[in-house]
């Protein structure tokens, strides 16, 4: 079957169960395809005579009204010569025949292996690279999650299970780690998908317009307010609403969103009209909010409401694994919107980004690779290129280590913590020589001299910090 020389294949996926549905669509998108997921044959058809054209699809057998070996004999009826995969978990004799007597090319019994699935594609179908879209294509498409690494699957399984439900979702994860497109996963993938999905960092907004930008206005409720403000709760009526940054949000409004989320109303600033609404909430931060609570910062009873559900983003180092999709996925973005020839990583370099620590994780690599897409001077990006705007980023990120110091000193002096810049200063000088011997692998006089100290004080540094640990160490 031949495909155009620059389009990706087209994959259909058709299935009632949201959640193989959404995570079989996710791993043929990882995989370079462009992917439609429809809840049922009746769709898929509606869609097919309306002029789209699948290059396969991956059916269900049991499904509600039309089951899975009807919509096979549809689709041969309409197209022939569509490859078609059946999935099911009854591998009964009757099944696997009819499903190759209806004209499938391949049967898969679930539960099935993800690579398996795409790789079944990649023998019925030209791989993207073969159609012409080249290895350094996205693997992925719009805002959408992109990643392969184990926690990044676990992750997708778990967005599937929840879209239906209509629960609220509280995002955890580091500054950069792409919580926002958490969010939108499980926006478009829930029965919301067609209403509003509204997004609001709550650290953006001064703290006196938050309450405004939350719940609107009244014309004439303060200073300036010369006409009705709708806020950010009503736009997202009967859709999501996606909040950021939920840890440094004020403690007074912390007990008005408290309100809507128990109550689902609240009144407009200045107003008189009680105002009711269906959101769904999913917050997102990168703060720990139990330590929050204890320190009096945030609301226990705000926290039970928005973590319903808890989803944790992994740290980019955490998933070095899909640092390549990522980053082909980013340089030709930038190209595009660049208007320049989509820039290539020399192996080498790429080598060199899969041992960056990524402190500002997803979005320093997106930020490093536009800045590539500009300023490399070839299309092919090599470990010169790269080295230097890795330095940049590095200077771009400086702070956050301090910033975060910052958090854990203020909350060991909440606590009362006795010691502390003893056990701090500890714990920087056993990184700081653990590191250098990392660096050097554990040629010691090296990491000293790396380091401007003598070997003989980081032998002994080395000794204190071990001595220090025994203890703790033995059971």
């Amino acid at each position: 079957m031949s495909l155009p020389p620059s389009q990706p294949p087209r994959i259909w996926v058709v299935d009632d169960d949201r959640t193989v549905r959404f995570v079989l669509a996710q791993a043929l998108r990882d995989a370079g395809h462009v992917v439609g997921a429809f809840e049922g044959p009746r769709e898929a058809l509606a869609a097919l005579d309306d002029g789209e054209t699948p290059d396969l699809v991956f059916t269900d057998v049991r499904m509600p009204g039309v089951d899975g070996l009807a919509f096979l004999d549809a689709l041969k009826q309409r197209r022939p010569e569509l490859p078609v995969v059946v999935m099911s978990a009854y591998t009964d004799v009757a099944s696997t025949a009819g499903a190759f007597r209806g004209g499938a090319q391949e049967f898969l019994s679930k539960p099935f292996d993800l690579d398996e699935a795409v790789a079944l594609v990649g023998r019925m179908l030209p791989a993207p690279a073969e159609a012409g879209a080249g290895t350094d294509a996205p693997k992925t498409v719009g805002d959408e999650l992109v990643g392969e690494a184990p926690a990044m699957r676990e992750l997708f399984r778990a967005i599937g299970r929840l879209a239906q439900a209509p629960l609220n979702v509280l995002v955890t994860g580091e500054t950069g780690t792409g919580k926002e497109l958490v969010a939108r996963a499980l926006h478009r993938e829930s029965p919301r998908a067609r209403k509003p999905f509204v997004a609001l960092n709550t650290a953006a907004i001064p703290a006196e317009l938050l309450e405004s930008e939350l719940f609107g206005h009244e014309a004439g409720a303060f200073t300036g307010a010369a006409r009705r403000h709708v806020g950010r709760f009503e736009q997202a009526d009967a859709g999501t609403l996606f909040l950021d940054e939920i840890g440094d949000m004020p403690a007074s409004l912390q007990t008005r969103l408290l309100r809507v989320l128990a109550e689902g109303e609240f009144f407009r600033v200045g107003g008189r009209e009680l105002i009711r609404v269906d959101v769904r909430v999913v917050a997102a931060t990168h703060q720990d909010l139990e330590a929050k609570v204890r320190e009096g910062g945030f609301r226990a009873d705000l926290l039970h409401r928005l973590d319903v559900v808890r989803l944790r983003l992994p740290p980019l180092r955490e998933r070095k694994a899909d640092i390549p999709a990522l980053a082909a996925r980013f340089l030709a973005q930038a190209a595009k919107e660049l208007g320049t020839p989509a820039k290539r990583l020399q192996p080498a370099a790429l080598e060199r980004l899969q041992r960056h620590d990524w402190p500002g994780n997803v979005r320093e690599l997106e930020n490093l690779c536009w800045r590539l897409a500009a300023l490399a001077p070839a299309e092919t990006v090599t470990v010169r290129d790269l080295s230097g705007a890795l330095r940049v980023e590095t200077a771009a990120s400086a702070g956050q280590w301090q910033r975060e110091l910052a958090d854990d000193v203020r909350a060991a002096l909440t606590r009362g913590e006795p010691g502390l810049h003893a056990r701090l200063r500890e714990a920087f000088d056993q990184v700081l020589l653990e590191t250098a011997l990392e660096h050097t692998r554990g040629h010691r006089q090296q990491a000293a001299e790396a380091l401007g100290l003598g070997r003989n004080t980081l032998t002994r540094k080395l000794g204190a910090g071990r001595r220090r640990r025994k203890p703790a160490e033995t059971p």
